[in-house]
């Protein structure tokens, strides 16, 4: 009776999976073009904010034809990576390869930057696809030359991001996972960049310049107006202010109320009002 209930779970749950699956690949492009929750069917099925599907799709530029090569200096650097694993286990560098290979490839992995992984690791090629399509990190559709990441953790939704997305929306023209005609911005959403003290804050990636390039850089304590002028003096080739937009250092300052900033009266005491009791740590310098 024990077997009998197992092998009836076990077809129920198999036939659970055979529609999901069903439903997945048959009527995605329907719930895409749904107007009732187009962001819910763009981030439904990928793991993240730029890629709707995980599953390949050809594209003009990003077929099996599409080339892509390593060049000699950049081997070398994907070397030192692999270097520091065994030889019988290269496939262990996948990630940091596979980081590397997006950022020489302007921001994302086409499905041959992904197949020459998989020949550099001596994988199958399947298995590079796995990690691709896991982490979030991993981009498989083309970039613009800036990816402009809204973090969407709840301290910063609290904080007003989604007034931070509203302002870029209005002021790029497109939605999370698109990108504007000009090739300039794709924006995106992420989760928690650690820094929720500066919430609502965002991180814009560079990919134009390849890996010696490359910048991934963070903006805090963000009101819409202070994203709108980043992204502006970005495409006016200008280099806005990194970091938190209103302190000079991690400590309690103001706070972003309202989509404004609201500093806190001078002379306001938090912690340290007088002589910390101790025990205190030796001396470093003895």
């Amino acid at each position: 009776m024990r077997r009998a209930a197992s092998l009836a779970l076990r077809a129920l749950s198999s036939s659970a999976v055979t529609q999901a699956a069903t439903q997945a690949h048959c009527c995605a492009p329907a719930l895409v073009a749904s107007a009732s929750m187009p962001a819910l069917a763009r981030r439904s099925f990928a793991t993240n904010s730029t890629d709707i599907y995980n599953v390949h799709k050809d594209t003009p530029d990003n077929n099996a034809s599409t080339p892509f090569e390593v060049t000699a200096e950049n081997m070398k650097k994907l070397d030192k990576i692999i270097g520091r694993y065994p030889p019988n286990y290269k496939a262990s560098a996948v990630i940091p390869v596979l980081d590397l290979v997006q950022q020489m490839n302007f921001g994302y992995l086409s499905l041959n930057a992904m197949n020459k992984v998989a020949e550099i690791l001596e994988m199958a090629p399947i298995r590079v696809y796995e990690v691709a399509t896991f982490y979030s990190m991993f981009n498989r559709t083309k970039m613009g030359k800036y990816h402009v990441m809204v973090c969407g953790t709840t301290p910063c939704r609290l904080q007003g991001a989604q007034k931070i997305e509203a302002a870029l929306v209005k002021h790029l023209g497109i939605h999370i996972g698109e990108t504007t005609p000009d090739g300039m911005f794709t924006l995106g959403e992420m989760e928690c960049m650690g820094a929720c003290v500066n919430a609502p804050m965002i991180a814009i990636a560079d990919y134009s310049k390849g890996i010696d390039g490359f910048s991934y850089l963070y903006y805090e304590d963000l009101a819409p107006a202070d994203v709108v002028s980043i992204v502006s003096d970005l495409k006016a080739g200008k280099t806005p202010k990194v970091g938190s937009q209103y302190r000079s250092k991690a400590e309690p300052a103001g706070a972003m109320i309202n989509g404004k900033w609201v500093p806190e009266k001078a002379g306001t005491v938090h912690t340290l009002t007088g002589t910390p009791t101790g025990p205190y740590c030796r001396n470093l310098d003895a």
